[in-house]
C-alpha cells in the first residue's frame, strides 16, 4: 500500500499535452449511453467488492486507448496486479472500405474513448486502474465504478470475433456514387436504396438515356 500511496495522479498539464499531440483526440462526455450499454442495476452494484471478478469500462482521450492498455498492462505486471486486474480489451471491428477504387481492411474502434477491463474490485485495484496515465476515470453510477452485464460483455466479444469483416458504407441514397467494378464500372449513379441484410445497393444508372436501376455489393460502389 505504500508503494501505491506514492503514486501520483497524472498531471493535469500531461493529459493536456497528450491532447495537443493528436488534433484527432476528442474528449467526451463519459456517456456510455451512445454505445447501447446498459450500467447494471443498484441491487449489483451495491455489491462490486464482492471478491468476484467482472468487466468495468474506463474512460480515455479518443485516440488513444492502445496507449492506456499498454500503460496499464505495465503497471499491472510492475505493481503484482495480476491476481486482481485480468485482462485489458480494446472493443474493436475490422471493416472493409473502398476508396480510389482499391479495398483496404481498417481496424475500427467499437466505442471510441473506452477501454474495458476484467478485475476484481478492490481499493488497490481501482487505485492502479484509475491512476494509469490517460484514464481519465470509470463509468458508473455516481462515484462508483460500474460493472457491465455479462450478456453485454458476451455481445461485445462475439462482435469482435467476427468471421467476416464489416463492410464500411460512406454513402447514403440519394447522394451520387461511382461504380468501381463489374459490368458498369466507371458509370455514376445515385443510390436509391440500401440493403444492410443483403450489404447490397441499388444505384440508378443513366443508361442509353434512361434510368436503370442496378443492383451492387456495397465493395463495387464508392462515392463520388
Amino acid at each position: 500500500m505504500e508503494d501505491l500511496q506514492n503514486e501520483e495522479m497524472m498531471p493535469e498539464d500531461e493529459q493536456e499535452n497528450m491532447k495537443s499531440e493528436n488534433p484527432e483526440v476528442e474528449e467526451t462526455d463519459g456517456e456510455f449511453d451512445a454505445v447501447d450499454i446498459d450500467l447494471e442495476d443498484e441491487a449489483h452494484h451495491s455489491d462490486l467488492r464482492d471478491g468476484e471478478p467482472h468487466w468495468y469500462v474506463i474512460h480515455c482521450y479518443s485516440g488513444y486507448e492502445k496507449k492506456v492498455r499498454h500503460n496499464l498492462e505495465q503497471r499491472i505486471d510492475t505493481m503484482g496486479m495480476k491476481s486482481m486486474i485480468f485482462d485489458v480489451v480494446i472493443p474493436t471491428q475490422e471493416e472493409i472500405e473502398v476508396k480510389d477504387g482499391k479495398r483496404r481492411t481498417v481496424e475500427r474502434h467499437v466505442f471510441p474513448g473506452y477501454v474495458l477491463v476484467n478485475m476484481i474490485m478492490s481499493e488497490e485495484s481501482w487505485y492502479v486502474v484509475r491512476n494509469t496515465p490517460g484514464v481519465t476515470g470509470f463509468v458508473g453510477m455516481g462515484n462508483e465504478p460500474t460493472p457491465l452485464r455479462t450478456e453485454e460483455v458476451s455481445q461485445i466479444l462475439r462482435r469482435m470475433e467476427a468471421d467476416a469483416p464489416r463492410v464500411k458504407v460512406t454513402y447514403k441514397v440519394g447522394e451520387r456514387v461511382r461504380i468501381v467494378d463489374g459490368p458498369f464500372n466507371d458509370f455514376r449513379g445515385t443510390v436509391s436504396e440500401i440493403d444492410m441484410e443483403r450489404t447490397k445497393v441499388r444505384v440508378m444508372v443513366n443508361f442509353f438515356g434512361r434510368e436503370t436501376p442496378v443492383e451492387l455489393d456495397f465493395l463495387q460502389v464508392e462515392k463520388s
